[in-house]
C-alpha cells in the first residue's frame, strides 16, 4: 500500500498526530495542517438534478467558472467522528465528495502549473442542513448556518504520486466513489465526471488570491452523492441520531461519520 499523510485539523496537536504518520513522514513528506476551505460545485449531474427538483434549468454561467464558497476550517472533523444535527435541523444530509490539498503555495497559477502545487487527495464529506439551506439560499448570498457546523475530512492524504496513474488526458482523476448509510449503498459515481477538472479549479482559486499549503478544495457532490439528489423516501430519509455514513473513494479509504444526538 502506497504510503499516506495523516490528516492536520485546525487547533488540534501536530506532535500527536504526527506520531501516527508512517514511512511517509520519514521521507520528509510532511502534511500541513489544513488551514482553509474553498468547496466547489464541480459536477454537472448533481446541479442539474438539485435544480430540476427547484422546476429551474441549468444556469448558463454555470458552464462558464467553476464557482466555490468558503466554509469553515474550525468545523472541520476527522474520520470516525461524532456529529449531530445543527439546531432547529430536521433534513440532515451527507455529500460524497473528493479533497485535493495544496502543498505548495502560489499565486496565479496556470492550468499547465497547477498539478505541481498539489500534495494529494482526501475524502470530504459536506455535511448539509438542507432545510437551513433551503431557507437561507432564497436570499441569494450562498450557504451559511446549513453548512457551518461540521465538514468530516479524511481518513489520510493520498500523495499524489499514488495518484497520477489515475490522471487521464482531460486532467480528470478516475476513481470510484460510493456512499453507505448503515451498510446499504445508496450512491455511486465517479471522479472522472467532473465538468472542471482540477486544473482549473486551482487556476481559478489561485486567481488573484495566494494559495497556501494545507489549503483545502472541495470537488462537489459527485452525482447521486447525497439524500436529496436521490430524495428521502428513496433512501430511509435523511440522517437522524445512530446512523452511520460511510464514504469510500477508490485508492483513498473509507469516510466513516456517526450520527449523535444533539447534547
Amino acid at each position: 500500500m502506497a504510503a499516506t499523510l495523516p490528516i492536520l485539523l485546525p487547533g488540534e496537536n501536530a506532535t500527536a498526530r504526527m506520531a501516527e504518520a508512517d514511512s511517509a513522514a520519514s521521507e520528509g513528506k510532511v502534511a500541513p495542517r489544513l488551514r482553509s476551505f474553498r468547496d466547489f460545485y464541480a459536477f454537472e449531474q448533481h446541479v442539474a438534478t438539485c435544480r430540476a427538483q427547484r422546476g429551474q434549468e441549468m444556469v448558463p454561467a454555470w458552464y462558464e467558472v467553476p464557482v466555490f464558497y468558503f466554509s469553515n476550517p474550525d468545523s472541520l472533523v476527522g474520520d470516525g467522528a461524532e456529529v449531530c444535527a445543527p439546531a432547529e435541523c430536521e433534513e440532515l444530509d451527507y455529500e460524497l465528495e473528493l479533497g485535493l490539498v495544496i502543498g505548495r503555495a502560489g499565486r496565479d497559477i496556470s492550468v499547465e502549473e497547477a498539478w505541481n502545487h498539489v500534495l494529494g487527495f482526501t475524502i470530504v464529506n459536506d455535511l448539509s442542513a438542507r432545510d437551513l439551506q433551503r431557507r437561507e439560499m432564497k436570499v441569494g448570498l450562498g450557504p451559511a448556518k446549513g453548512k457551518d457546523f461540521a465538514t468530516a475530512v479524511g481518513p489520510r492524504i493520498v500523495p499524489l504520486d499514488s495518484l497520477r496513474d489515475r490522471i487521464g488526458d482531460d486532467d480528470r482523476l478516475d476513481l470510484e466513489m460510493v456512499a453507505r448509510v448503515d451498510g446499504q449503498e445508496l450512491s455511486r459515481g465517479n471522479a472522472r465526471s467532473m465538468y472542471f477538472s482540477w486544473s482549473q479549479l486551482i487556476a481559478h482559486a489561485s486567481r488573484d488570491a495566494t494559495l497556501y499549503p494545507g489549503d483545502l478544495l472541495g470537488s462537489g457532490t459527485v452525482g447521486t452523492g447525497c439524500i436529496l439528489e436521490l430524495r428521502p423516501e428513496n433512501t430511509g430519509g435523511w440522517l437522524t441520531p445512530g446512523r452511520v455514513v460511510e464514504l469510500e473513494v477508490e485508492r483513498l479509504g473509507t469516510l466513516t461519520t456517526h450520527i449523535v444526538d444533539r447534547p
